[in-house]
């Protein structure tokens, strides 16, 4: 064993996440020492799109990242098995002011460009609508709405708790990409992932994988140990908004991938490619050790 290995098993892995329900849920046993073994955690809560640049950056050990960014990134860092969002009616919404209505030429607010929402969305209006969107706005998921209400953009592309929430806004749901992408290719939809430095080393990355898929077994087995951590970091969301987002977003797919997981994935990502909006996935680009 070298030096630099030894120091790598013995430090705190440095690993990024949001501070959404369904995040700290997942790890919350594993953050907090839970999982026998495990290595311990230095967590840093940021939204998935700056996540997202760091994962573009190559900063930190493990990382919550939108599947759309995988492209970029895939070349020094795998993607785990587990951990990440994939589902069944749960896809990003578009809202808008007034029921109906077509979004040629319209101005949209998204969250990121480099988002499965906007990857999905992008997917969805080459299918739908009759001409181009108009004008792409990048805003905090959290002023999406708010923007959409204000009449300060025409459409926004919500996710998160705004599923449950957008009514309260007074806005209507033109269209649910999730409901879209199911129904053209009939798989799960692919949100968000976890990824983790190549250069960790093979048996790492096991270990790792191992240790976030125990992570959610024990917050399913015992779910109001991650209480706690889930309240203190979504303090405004109402407790019963939080627990339908972890209903929604973590499921078998959180647990292991596993052929329906891996198979949305590839395809989100290789659609996407042939619309121009990502670079092409390598054949074993998403191949775990």
């Amino acid at each position: 064993m070298t030096t630099d290995t030894a120091a790598t098993e013995t430090a705190q892995l440095k690993i990024a996440f949001s501070p959404c329900p369904n995040d700290t849920f997942v790890f919350d046993a594993w953050a907090h020492g839970r999982v026998p073994g495990a290595p311990e955690l230095d967590v840093t809560f940021a939204d998935i799109d700056i996540t997202n640049g760091m994962a573009e950056r190559g900063e930190l050990d493990v990382l919550k990242v939108s599947y759309a960014v995988l492209p970029w990134v895939l070349e020094e860092y795998a993607l785990l098995p587990c951990g990440g969002a994939l589902g069944r009616g749960c896809g990003p919404l578009v809202l808008t002011r007034e029921p109906g209505g077509d979004l040629t030429g319209k101005t949209v607010a998204v969250p990121s460009e480099r988002s499965t929402a906007y990857l999905l969305f992008r997917l969805w209006a080459a299918d739908v609508l009759p001409g181009e969107v108009g004008e792409i706005v990048v805003l905090p998921f959290d002023q999406i709405m708010p923007a959409v209400r204000d009449g300060r953009v025409d459409a926004g592309l919500v996710i998160h708790e705004a599923r449950f929430t957008y009514q309260d806004y007074g806005l209507h749901k033109l269209a649910d990409m999730g409901e879209h992408w199911e129904a053209t290719t009939g798989l799960p939809i692919p949100l968000g992932a976890i990824i983790a430095r190549r250069s960790l080393g093979e048996a790492r990355l096991r270990e790792l994988a191992e240790a976030a898929r125990t992570s959610v077994r024990m917050a399913w087995d015992e779910p109001e140990a991650s209480r706690p951590y889930v309240t203190a970091h979504a303090q405004e969301m109402d407790p019963a908004v939080a627990d339908q987002h972890i209903g929604l977003y973590v499921n078998e797919f959180t647990a292991d991938l596993g052929a329906d997981g891996y198979a949305a994935v590839r395809g989100l990502l290789e659609r996407a490619a042939a619309e121009g909006l990502v670079p092409p996935l390598g054949r074993d680009a998403l191949s775990f050790p």
